[in-house]
């Protein structure tokens, strides 16, 4: 990869990790309702997660999708049911108090998610096609672009969380909470929509 193509590669995994879609409305989520420290895992689970999808695809999982059209097609509507059980699980969601049963995301339930979230396989499917010499090793080749999606994840993960822990100290009242919950679960709903669409 030369340094041109390696410098777009950056700027497209900072714009596309930081524009809104289905992790970020999640993290921003989590720390209004459960605060930063608590929403950790979570972050972690993205940001390992997201670059070990990247390095499968780099790998063949491409092929497989290719050879196999219907499994792609099942994961995406698959991805897209679990989607609006995530929005529905945040609109009901309310003000983390110590001891309640409410909890973050883990590590493990974030990492996996990166399988099903159709705006991380369209940005990892694009990032390996556009960004990559088909000449070159696969495995180098996948290594550079998952490597650089961790370090755009820590940035991203961490401003969107950020973000949503600062929502959350002016959401004083229950009600108000709720309905910053309802605006997160319908732009998570929002994010499904282009899926139906391709």
């Amino acid at each position: 990869m030369n340094d041109p193509l390696l410098w777009a590669l950056i700027g497209f995994a900072l714009v596309s990790s930081t524009t809104p879609g289905p992790n970020n409305a999640m993290l921003t989520a989590s720390g209004a309702n459960f605060g930063f420290r608590r929403s950790l895992p979570h972050m972690a689970g993205i940001t390992l997660g997201f670059p070990a999808m990247i390095l499968a695809i780099g790998l063949g999982l491409g092929t497989v999708f290719q050879a196999l059209p219907w499994l792609h097609v099942a994961l995406k509507y698959v991805g897209a049911a679990y989607l609006l059980f995530l929005a529905w699980k945040i609109a009901g969601a309310g003000r983390a108090q110590a001891g309640a049963a409410a909890v973050p995301m883990t590590m493990l339930q974030a990492a996996l998610f990166q399988w099903v979230n159709p705006k991380g396989w369209i940005m990892a499917v694009g990032a390996l096609a556009t960004y990559t010499d088909p000449a070159g090793d696969a495995l180098n080749e996948a290594l550079r672009v998952a490597a650089i999606f961790f370090g755009a994840s820590i940035l991203s993960n961490a401003t969107w969380c950020g973000f949503g822990v600062a929502i959350g100290r002016l959401l004083k009242t229950e009600r108000a909470l709720r309905l910053f919950n309802w605006a997160m679960a319908a732009a998570l709903v929002a994010s499904v929509i282009p899926v139906f669409l391709v």
